[in-house]
């Protein structure tokens, strides 16, 4: 995207480096979304299928507003807001309880964290990752940031044998490619950043099954860390000209149940560009590991 700019910039204090990633990772995720991708109910439109009858999943699909960390708010008295803002009322109601319009919302209760639930005795362990996050996280010096925390693919590229993932991630550039020919699981394979995925379709859902992780990634931000016996399952089901996106973690090593995030994509016409480079030049300049209050 052109709005992007390298993540990793040089910062003598550990809270400026994180909050620097967290911000770049907000503004791409908030691109502006182009004129013909602003229908209300783009799930209302007509699926679009293939020859071979399977939905149609290629396209660029935009994230919506994707992560909330470092999300900038602009309050009453025109000032900005970053990192520890007031809350937002929500907007006017079209409707209450009783069927009337244009009565006010009391302001919305903010939602619980979806955070994987951990077995007790892992989570000293989960709290040592986070609060040295700036140390520990391999997201914060420039590597992958694994499945399912990569998100949802930002390109499709889909065929009667196979379907290619593309990522624009604030690390830069990614890609998996998953068969759907009913091909096993690789044998041999190192473990690796992203995995090994293979797909299938339940009707007309994309399940696409990965494994074979190393264990340098966490599930999501906070130091939620996995083990090499990670199992990731996405979803993928175009509804008109959405997807309903959904990706369950499986780790019964570490994790009392089975971990699932869940977002909505919408067609775009935005292409893919080639994405900046990331330098790791940080870590050295480091001298304030202090955890830096992640708001996700």
């Amino acid at each position: 995207m052109t709005h992007r700019f390298l993540n990793c910039f040089v910062v003598t204090v550990a809270v400026v480096f994180a909050a620097s990633y967290a911000m770049v990772s907000d503004i791409h995720a908030q691109a502006p979304v182009p004129a013909g991708t602003r229908d209300a109910n783009p799930a209302s439109k007509p699926t679009p299928h293939l020859a071979d009858g399977r939905p149609d999943l290629n396209g660029t699909w935009e994230h919506g507003r994707g992560f909330a960390f470092g999300r900038a708010q602009t309050l009453p008295d025109g000032s900005v807001c970053v990192l520890g803002c007031p809350e937002a009322t929500a907007a006017p109601a079209r409707g209450n309880a009783a069927g009337g319009r244009g009565g006010a919302a009391a302001p919305a209760a903010p939602a619980a964290p979806n955070f994987p639930k951990y077995k007790p005795e892992f989570l000293p362990k989960v709290k040592d990752l986070s609060d040295r996050q700036v140390q520990t996280d391999t997201v914060l010096q420039c590597q992958p940031p694994g499945v399912p925390r990569i998100g949802p693919p930002a390109k499709i590229v889909q065929n009667a044998h196979e379907v290619v993932f593309l990522y624009d991630d604030v690390n830069g550039s990614f890609f998996r490619i998953v068969p759907t020919d009913g091909r096993p699981h690789r044998k041999g394979l190192p473990p690796s950043y992203l995995g090994d995925a293979i797909g299938h379709w339940e009707g007309d859902t994309l399940v696409v099954e990965t494994l074979n992780f190393n264990e340098d990634t966490w599930l999501i931000d906070n130091g939620a860390f996995h083990t090499k016996d990670l199992k990731i399952v996405e979803r993928l089901r175009r509804v008109g000209d959405a997807i309903e996106y959904q990706a369950t973690a499986q780790d019964p090593a570490v994790l009392v149940e089975p971990w699932t995030r869940a977002q909505a994509l919408r067609l775009s016409d935005h292409e893919l560009e080639e994405s900046a480079r990331c330098e790791d030049r940080d870590l050295e300049h480091v001298i304030d590991g202090s955890h830096h209050d992640n708001p996700r």
